[in-house]
């Protein structure tokens, strides 16, 4: 059962990068909205409003959420400034760490910009993911990035909020466990809206250009 809803979500992925390299060719265009909106109804989603901003089938939304240094923080904590999120957890072995850097990597690249942009790393595993080891944990790879976690309804709204996908899988004897997960990170607005996606891979110098590029269109 469990290897079946894995592989679900993960042709619901595939599905879902498809269609985002689909819009992405077809444009904000009328084309590019019809498209999204058959996106949104295979998924069972509202896709945007028109004029709203960004696409991605209503990718983002409000949250309430914990800091790194126990403060409550919400979607609006960041308004104004360009937010890089991504979902992942502390007890990761490999693509989380290799994503955290390239995040990391794409700060250092945008230089002074890098002021306006908050890097998130939201976990979902908030079980073990207290606001002192993720205070611990990102600071390995930037002083800027802002860990953030809540309770397992609040993370669960907020994955949700971003088709994040994540899933708890025992693994060996007792209590032991690991978290499988999407790997995306988000690009949002400063206001918000959903703005861009980079799967897993993609490079730092990538990414600060997509950041670079939005910038200076919104100067």
């Amino acid at each position: 059962m469990l290897r079946a809803i894995r592989w679900t979500a993960l042709g619901l992925i595939v599905f879902l990068m498809a269609g985002w390299l689909a819009l992405s060719v077809a444009g904000p265009g009328p084309s590019g909205r019809a498209l999204e909106a058959r996106l949104a109804s295979f998924l069972g989603l509202s896709p945007p409003q028109a004029g709203s901003a960004g696409f991605g089938l209503g990718i983002g939304g409000p949250f309430r959420l914990t800091d790194d240094s126990g403060r409550t923080v919400t979607d609006a904590s960041f308004r104004g400034r360009w937010m890089l999120v991504y979902f992942g957890y502390t007890s990761c072995p490999d693509v989380c760490p290799t994503e955290l850097a390239t995040v990391a990597a794409a700060l250092h690249d945008l230089g002074a910009d890098a002021d306006r942009v908050a890097a998130l790393f939201i976990t979902v595993d908030p079980a073990r993911d207290t606001p002192k080891v993720l205070a611990a944990y990102v600071r390995l790879f930037d002083r800027r990035l802002i860990g953030l976690t809540g309770t397992p309804a609040q993370i669960a709204a907020t994955a949700r909020a971003y088709r994040a996908y994540y899933q708890k899988v025992a693994s060996g004897d007792g209590n032991a466990y690991h978290m499988d997960h999407s790997s995306f990170i988000y690009l949002m607005g400063p206001d918000g809206g959903f703005e861009d996606l980079f799967s897993s891979g993609t490079r730092a110098a990538d990414i600060a250009a997509s950041i670079r590029s939005r910038i200076a269109r919104s100067s």
